[in-house]
């Protein structure tokens, strides 16, 4: 007999339906797998067979094949031993095969016939509810993740018996429910605030005007300044995630395997620190099944990259295509993968190798060829990319040791959420454009209009610092913020003054 099972499986970061025929035979007692099944997917007929028996029912005695269709798209994983098992029942007349065509089932099986959690339910629930699906079976612990797709009945099952009793009306499984907005409410809560930081005013007000744009920073200074607990505070005042947001760096998170048991939602902007010996595929992404890199987990939130001048200088060269198109696409031979990537870039160095060049407690002990080696290593066109380079000079003992306390991250984190709404009306009905550091050319044209001082300033800067072009517009988008924080429609002399001052260090180390 012909059973049907629909099932769904990713590609990129969203999926695909994929139906699963089952045809129990005649003949030997053996399973065959096609449609392009990867070793994981061809492993599925033996975990299934064992898992059907210990759950209690009897496998197909004779030749079963099972067709995974579209049989030209390669299927990867072991999320599909359960409709598998449940095919098999079907096939067999042990299950009812009319509510199981009405139902999307995903889900690995353990050989005592539980079920597994799995990668990627958010896309396949996305997908389930747009093929009108009644409903998506999940494992447990994926069942708050799937349950935030609106629109779509949600059943979690834990074991292959409960599934099959579930589909042939001997249990009653109630739909999981989920309330969102209790998500995000928890999500809320950061255990760093800037009240923590002592000194650093002009690091904090560089760091508070690259939030309120969007805006690339690099933090330069010498080791125990701050930098990492400037850097480290930076998501407590971003403004909050919006629902879309959220659903977009879930579903990377999901493929990529990185989301908890039971966690519903990334409702919080993430915040991503790699390691300076990670490779260009784990930044960017790739494989010979290509998943998401670090730049793509960063996705509406931060990736911050610590002692910069210490990554291989061909993974920070892969950073600028990135940085300037908020994707990033993985080319392989059979396919192409576009992954989103929109964060922010917080990056933090010493200005030498051993950390005190400049320092006025602390004389370098570097050669000024160690220096320029350095300082080398980041290439002037990726400078050109972080919009916004400041000093974090070393703290004095008066600021350390006073009772006094810095400005909170919830007022700062309100100036942001002001900046950005006027930022959001004025870009509204533009599909790339959504802050100040995302402008293009004809943006940066229309909206940074300056008044006649500020454009005398910005003439003398860049003629007297030699700015390149790219320079020229990041000041002008960075003035452009500066000017939103005050609520001001023009830009003044005051906003491209302070913007200037973001970009002396291409003038102080780099030339």
């Amino acid at each position: 007999m012909l059973a049907k099972v629909r099932s769904g499986a990713v590609y990129g970061v969203d999926a695909y339906p994929v139906e699963i025929e089952v045809n129990a035979g005649h003949g030997e007692p053996k399973v065959i797998i096609v449609g392009l099944p990867d070793a994981a997917v061809k492993e599925s007929s033996d975990r299934v067979w064992t898992a059907l028996i210990n759950s209690g029912f009897a496998p197909p005695m004779g030749r079963t094949t099972v067709n995974l269709a579209p049989a030209d798209v390669k299927k990867e994983g072991p999320s599909f031993d359960l409709p598998i098992a449940l095919g098999m029942l079907a096939a067999t007349d042990v299950l009812d095969s009319g509510k199981l065509d009405r139902f999307c089932v995903v889900g690995e099986l353990a050989l005592s016939g539980e079920v597994r959690k799995v990668k990627g339910i958010l896309p396949i629930a996305l997908s389930a509810r747009a093929e009108k699906c009644a409903g998506i079976l999940v494992p447990e612990e994926n069942a708050e993740e799937a349950a935030v797709v609106a629109g779509l009945e949600v059943f979690a099952v834990n074991n292959l018996r409960q599934a099959a009793d579930f589909l042939s009306d001997k249990l009653v499984v109630n739909p999981y429910r989920i309330d969102i907005h209790s998500v995000f409410d928890q999500s809320g809560v950061y255990e760093e605030d800037y009240t923590d930081i002592k000194g650093q005013g002009f690091a904090r007000r560089a760091m508070e005007v690259a939030v309120a744009g969007g805006h690339n920073i690099l933090l330069v200074g010498p080791p125990g300044t701050g930098k990492t607990m400037l850097a480290k505070r930076v998501p407590s005042i971003l403004p909050p995630m919006l629902l879309d947001e959220a659903l977009e760096t879930t579903k990377i998170h999901s493929i990529a395997g990185t989301l908890s048991s039971h966690q519903a939602l990334v409702a919080r902007r993430p915040f991503r620190s790699p390691h300076h010996t990670i490779s260009d595929a784990g930044l960017l992404g790739g494989g010979s099944h290509p998943v998401p890199g670090e730049v793509s987990l960063s996705h509406h939130g931060v990736l911050f990259l610590d002692e910069l001048p210490e990554f291989h200088r061909n993974v920070l060269e892969v950073l600028r295509q990135p940085l300037e198109d908020g994707v990033v696409t993985i080319s392989r031979a059979a396919a192409s993968v576009t992954f989103p990537c929109q964060f922010m870039l917080v990056a933090a160095m010493n200005p030498c190798p051993c950390g005190y060049f400049g320092d006025t407690k602390r004389e370098c002990r570097c050669t000024p060829v160690q220096i320029q080696r350095y300082r080398n290593k980041i290439s002037g066109p990726l400078l050109d990319r972080i919009d916004i380079h400041v000093e974090v000079p070393s703290v004095r003992y008066q600021e350390l040791a006073g009772l006094e306390k810095g400005e909170s991250s919830e007022s700062v984190r309100a100036r942001v959420i002001k900046a950005r709404h006027l930022q959001q009306s004025r870009f509204k009905g533009s599909a790339r454009v959504h802050c100040n550091a995302n402008m293009r050319a004809r943006d940066v044209h229309k909206h940074c209009r300056l008044t006649p001082d500020a454009e005398a300033v910005l003439k003398m800067a860049i003629t007297d610092l030699n700015f390149s072009a790219r320079a020229y517009d990041r000041i002008l988008k960075v003035s452009r913020t500066i000017a939103d924080l005050e609520g001001s429609e023009n830009i003044a002399q005051a906003h491209v003054s302070e913007a200037i001052q973001y970009r002396s260090l291409d003038r102080q180390y780099w030339v």
